[in-house]
């Protein structure tokens, strides 16, 4: 393992932010993160990569200073010449957005549903003492720099009426708002397209010259960030296996562990012999309306999907592709009837379009859809078990054959049987997706729908 050191990194004194043996660890002493080092300076991109649970982003939580207080932090997170980890949360709060900001995981989670584009993306420049003209003059500006087209447009839109992409953009927007010097992405083209991906972090190395940040690089994706950082830390169940310039990391890795995530091979799928249709689509469109307006009146349509058809039989897997706005994600939810279509949409002999509420409801269980967004689609209140749990005991399953059938399909999607006791913030985002395919399995459904399945996940998985 090579670890960064002031022998092989870059003047420690010119560094704008400086971690030294950085720890987290568990009330009962279980090392979640041990001992990361490294010195990050103006213009510098560091990427962290490893496998879900990793510990990538409690890694970034903790140099934020956001981590839980019932997980001890011990070690040095130097920003300028104050110890992140020694400040009151005062004093932490006034580094965050001005010193160090940080891009979350999961935009839709992240960003108000209550607030609309131009107060999530102005809130921090009004509580800084900005005057209403100099702060729309500024979320303008920003919404420019995040390649907005238009931005005028979104100004008045809520989260949910943005598309993945465009919610990315403005969370990355409200992040910059104060021109922070050190930047940390965290997984920032998850359940993105690979254009999208790509888009994304281009535009992230071009704010991040325009504004002369240091940028810290968080994906599962060691192929992604290959282009676009010059420094690499490999975690493995929150241990430091590699670390060094990604170039050479890249020519010649030192473990089996990182070689795995650069060469893992996907293989390929057999074909199966033909069954009898579960699923039947004819002439399926969707639209949304477009509201303008002060009285916010219909002025017209917009077409996700138009004139869609296709049969899809028992034992087949159907994949579907495109661009973000392409209308997977409508498609997807037009199926499970959460949103209004026209067409035919057959499943098991029924024309599900055509169903009563109640004989809906009696089927629901035979089909499911794992969402784009798992932190958004898991109860925060309840735990694992339970949110696994609530679709059989819909069910009326009895408490005992619950109990085994939780632990069965934990097992199945790879996690701990004592995984059902644990909350959704305290999941990484590929536990949590493994959670939502868990619930969607236990209920066994003659039609799985996965919506970008593998956005949270490494290679491996």
């Amino acid at each position: 393992m090579m670890l960064l050191t002031q022998e092989n990194n870059l003047n420690p004194a010119l560094a704008l932010l400086k971690v030294e043996q950085l720890s987290v660890q568990t009330k009962d002493q279980k090392v979640l993160l041990e001992d990361l080092n490294f010195y990050l300076s103006e213009g510098e991109t560091l990427a962290i990569v490893g496998e879900s649970g990793s510990g990538k982003s409690m890694s970034c939580l903790a140099i934020m200073g956001l981590l839980q207080e019932k997980l001890e932090v011990t070690g040095q997170v130097w920003i300028g010449s104050e110890n992140m980890l020694e400040l009151d949360e005062r004093a932490q709060s006034n580094l965050r957005g001005r010193q160090i900001a940080m891009i979350f995981q999961e935009p839709a989670t992240a960003l108000n549903p209550l607030h609309r584009v131009e107060k999530i993306v102005g809130e921090n420049l009004l509580l800084s003492g900005f005057s209403k003209h100099e702060v729309r003059q500024r979320i303008v500006e920003l919404l420019k720099d995040v390649g907005i087209v238009e931005p005028e447009q979104i100004l008045k839109r809520y989260p949910h009426e943005l598309s993945g992409g465009q919610r990315q953009r403005v969370m990355i927007a409200m992040t910059l708002a104060l021109r922070p010097k050190i930047l940390i992405a965290d997984e920032p083209t998850t359940a993105l397209d690979v254009i999208l991906q790509i888009q994304i972090l281009e535009l992230l190395k071009s704010l991040q010259s325009k504004y002369g940040m240091a940028l810290i690089l968080i994906s599962h994706d060691l192929n992604l960030v290959h282009c676009y950082a010059e420094k690499l830390i490999v975690l493995q169940s929150g241990r430091v296996v590699e670390q060094g310039e990604l170039s050479q990391i890249f020519a010649n890795p030192k473990t089996s562990y990182t070689a795995q995530l650069l060469d893992h091979d996907f293989g390929s799928v057999e074909s199966r012999p033909a069954q009898q249709n579960v699923l039947s689509v004819r002439q399926l469109s969707v639209q949304f309306p477009i509201r303008k307006g002060i009285l916010n009146r219909i002025q017209g349509y917009f077409t996700a999907i138009e004139d869609l058809s296709f049969d899809l039989a028992q034992g087949e897997s159907l994949g579907l592709v495109g661009e973000s706005g392409a209308g997977k994600s409508s498609l997807a939810l037009a199926l499970v009837q959460l949103i209004q279509s026209k067409g035919q949409i057959v499943f098991l002999g029924q024309d599900l379009n055509q169903l009563q509420p109640k004989a809906l409801r009696l089927m629901r269980s035979d089909f499911q859809l794992v969402f784009q967004d798992p932190f958004g689609s898991l109860n925060p209140r309840m735990t694992v078990g339970q949110i696994i749990a609530e679709g059989l005991k819909v069910k009326a399953v009895a408490d005992n054959e619950i109990k085994q059938q939780v632990e069965s399909v934990l097992v199945k999607v790879e996690l701990a049987e004592d995984f059902q006791h644990r909350y959704p913030h305290e999941l990484s985002g590929g536990q949590r997706q493994r959670v939502a395919l868990a619930r969607a399995l236990v209920v066994r459904p003659k039609l799985l729908i996965l919506d970008e399945p593998t956005s949270a996940f490494d290679r491996t998985t």
